[in-house]
């Protein structure tokens, strides 16, 4: 009987040992300092660090005359943002910029260059109609294991480009906004219909060069100014991928791109075709043009939601900027659900407003729906606000704020 429970006690054990080893706890935790405390300045979960916008402002508040100055503080206050995650510079592999002014462009990328001599991140430049107190905002995704960074680099792509094309870790391929020029004149096609697919090709082209297909993506944002048609846009974009299985997307309407391009697409693909899992609720129908979520291995990318409400009487039928984003955060709570997942997992947000000052309005909303580590973040105002915020004959009203989100399963198999 002594020799039957010593073994039976050692089978338990065994199974719980197994157990524990197929279980993996993911740590989210914050880094850095933040003065908004709906904010972490950074967000550290997994292999990666999210690291929220960085403003102008230097560590005392004030902010230096003149963009490169300006520029070069935002970087400076991402480089010690890194700094406390234990990181450089050189772990960042994705970087967006965010300008009101997109003349700056030239004199930006002399900055960058300084700050990133060698094996530069992929990187999206967006030209915005507001920022929180700011002409240019940055933020970051950087890798912990730098040594596994690799730039990607397709044939006829210059490598001394001031972005790389792509980065490739050792799960994930973060792409550089690629627009909708030809690369070949430098000129840009009079037809919409066509610089949505040059900016495709270009993109496939680097998704290629990383050995991988565009089948491998799993989220895309297409940023475009109004001169390109949205249905023009997703009638060329849902050719590239499989109906129902497509990538989560953000699709957003931005003021100007670099160079007068009118749309580019930027994104990320899993490595493993394998680890890439497509997350729709059952309330939601396939389609052509966006997954409400896709897991790459264990990060959940999620499509941006808005305060829109799916049905036989879709619309938007909140009035204001708080009761739209409630509707908002309950949209990407179905997702999150869907994914086994809720909001103690986010890790990442961007927001988009039609009206940066009601960011303290949206704030108070959208912060009580996190905890305890609040998500790295960034707020912008794409374009002019809408002139008329009243409802339509149908009674939806116009979307006043869009939120689009990455998460970390924190328990995997």
């Amino acid at each position: 009987m002594t020799i039957i429970c010593r073994r039976m006690s050692i089978l338990l054990l065994a199974t719980f040992l197994t157990t524990w080893s197929l279980t993996a706890q993911q740590q989210i935790r914050a880094v850095g300092s933040s003065a908004d405390h709906f904010v972490s300045a950074a967000v550290e979960a997994g292999d990666y660090v999210y690291v929220s916008g960085q403003g102008p402002h230097g560590a005392d508040g004030t902010m230096p005359s003149g963009f490169s100055a300006q520029f070069r503080q935002c970087l400076q206050n991402l480089k010690t943002v890194l700094n406390s995650a234990g990181l450089t510079l050189n772990n960042v592999v994705y970087m967006q910029v965010y300008v009101t002014d997109m003349s700056s462009y030239a004199e930006m990328n002399r900055v960058f260059r300084e700050y990133f001599p060698n094996t530069p991140p992929a990187r999206a430049v967006l030209g915005v109609y507001a920022l929180p107190n700011a002409s240019v905002v940055v933020n970051a995704i950087a890798v912990r294991a730098v040594d596994e960074k690799k730039a990607v680099y397709p044939a006829g792509f210059v490598k001394d480009d001031v972005a790389s094309p792509g980065i490739l870790t050792r799960d994930q391929l973060f792409i550089s906004s690629m627009a909708g020029i030809d690369p070949a004149t430098g000129k840009i096609p009079d037809d919409p219909a066509a610089q949505v697919d040059l900016a495709l090709d270009r993109m496939t082209a680097v998704v290629k060069a990383a050995g991988l297909e565009m089948s491998h993506v799993v989220f895309v944002n297409p940023y475009l100014t109004a001169a390109i048609p949205g249905r023009v846009m997703n009638q060329r974009y849902a050719r590239r991928f499989e109906f129902g299985n497509t990538p989560a997307r953000a699709t957003i309407q931005v003021s100007s791109l670099p160079e007068g391009a009118q749309i580019e697409y930027t994104g990320i693909a899993v490595r493993d075709l394998q680890q890439r899992k497509a997350v729709r609720p059952k309330n939601m129908p396939p389609s052509p043009t966006a997954s409400p979520c896709v897991f790459a291995v264990d990060i959940l990318y999620c499509s941006a939601k808005s305060g829109f409400i799916p049905g036989p009487h879709e619309g938007v039928y909140a009035s204001t900027t708080p009761h739209q984003v409630r509707q908002t955060m309950r949209n990407l709570l179905d997702n999150l659900e869907e994914a086994g997942m809720d909001f103690s997992e986010v890790v990442s947000t961007n927001v988009y407003l039609d009206n940066l000052a009601e960011v303290n309005a949206f704030d108070e909303v959208y912060g009580g729906y996190f905890g305890p580590v609040m998500p790295a973040s960034t707020t912008v105002q794409q374009i002019a606000p809408v002139a008329d915020r009243s409802a339509n004959k149908e009674g939806s009203y116009p979307d006043l704020e869009q939120v689009s989100l990455i998460a970390i399963r924190k328990s995997t198999r």
